[in-house]
């Protein structure tokens, strides 16, 4: 394979034949396809802030902000607009270039919230930073109204495969969340789109979830590889730990199938070592999210994360111009 070549026609005896690559095989071929399309000194780092914590309906098994699961969660309404702006103004200058914002529905509704979140996209927009929601499933015409006030991307996860899918969430199919996607895709917004691994999924679930998203056409812009953290009270609390190699597999198969995505270091990074994180960049990972909490797990506080930067020789991502076609990005 041709390191510049860009696919969206991977077999799934293909990704099964690359993720069972010998690991060390594996980052060599990853950090080569890597090197043509991203600097190693290119990391990003992203902030995301919980507008809206907890009493979601839906029964994600992984999930601490379902209502159905006794966590220990607050429940709290969705945020004003001015404490979300100061929020992404103090995330601007702690180095961040993409603030995130997440609300624990299971779909966005027509309402005063909505309009709330379209205000709070506009602010923080109005910043200098790449803005993406993870609100639930929307439909296209609400994805064409973030895109109006200054979205730049929508994140909404697979997950897994569309085989586990099912021993995961049972309140809404895979198709779902293909749909939602689409319907992002449609109003001209990145698409931001990965999953979780340690679920209790196979390898062959992790196969297939790398296949659908290298099906995409185009690629998702961002593709984050969350590690499972387990809470207490939900169905996978007694998860087993994920071997970080595991990790730096999906990560080495995401950046060779995807060439040009954005390849994130999400939830569960808090569990890794600075020696593992810089294994995960060097297969090909190139974003990591900032501040103590993803929503409401724990993460890497930013004195951490500059010190891990500073050891690799990492220079963040600088802020810039956000209006970028998604076509160019994504050939």
């Amino acid at each position: 394979m041709q390191h510049h070549t860009v696919r969206t026609d991977w077999s799934v005896a293909e990704i099964t034949e690359l993720y069972h690559t010998p690991l060390l095989a594996l980052v060599a071929r990853a950090s080569s396809v890597h090197t043509v399309h991203h600097s190693y000194r290119d990391i990003q780092c992203c902030t995301l802030l919980s507008v809206k914590t907890g009493g979601c309906p839906e029964d994600c098994a992984y999930c601490p902000q379902a209502a159905r699961y006794a966590t220990g969660v607050d429940v709290h309404k969705l945020m004003d607009v001015g404490t979300v702006t100061q929020a992404a103004q103090r995330a601007r200058e702690a180095g961040s270039t993409r603030f995130c914002m997440g609300a624990a529905w299971r779909e966005v509704r027509d309402n005063s919230d909505f309009d709330r979140v379209l205000e709070m996209v506009t602010q923080v927009r109005a910043l200098g930073l790449e803005v993406c929601c993870t609100l639930g499933m929307v439909t296209a015409d609400q994805a064409r109204r973030l895109a109006e006030a200054g979205l730049t991307a929508y994140n909404h996860n697979i997950d897994t495969s569309s085989s586990f899918y099912g021993s995961v969430i049972t309140t809404r199919a895979f198709d779902d969340r293909i749909d939602t996607i689409a319907n992002v895709r449609a109003a001209g917004l990145s698409v931001c789109s990965g999953g979780i691994i340690g679920m209790g999924e196979r390898d062959e679930d992790r196969i297939g979830f790398l296949h659908t998203l290298a099906g995409f056409d185009p690629h998702p812009e961002s593709v984050p590889i969350n590690v499972l953290v387990p809470v207490e009270g939900t169905p996978l609390a007694d998860s087993a730990p994920v071997d970080p190699f595991d990790l730096v597999r999906m990560v080495a198969c995401a950046r060779i199938l995807m060439p040009r995505s954005r390849v994130r270091l999400s939830a569960g990074r808090l569990s890794l070592s600075h020696e593992a994180q810089a294994l995960a960049f060097l297969a090909g990972a190139n974003s990591i999210f900032t501040g103590e909490k993803l929503l409401t797990t724990p993460n890497p506080g930013t004195d951490s994360d500059q010190d891990l930067f500073h050891k690799l020789g990492i220079v963040p991502t600088q802020p810039y111009s956000v209006e970028f076609s998604i076509t160019e990005s994504a050939e």
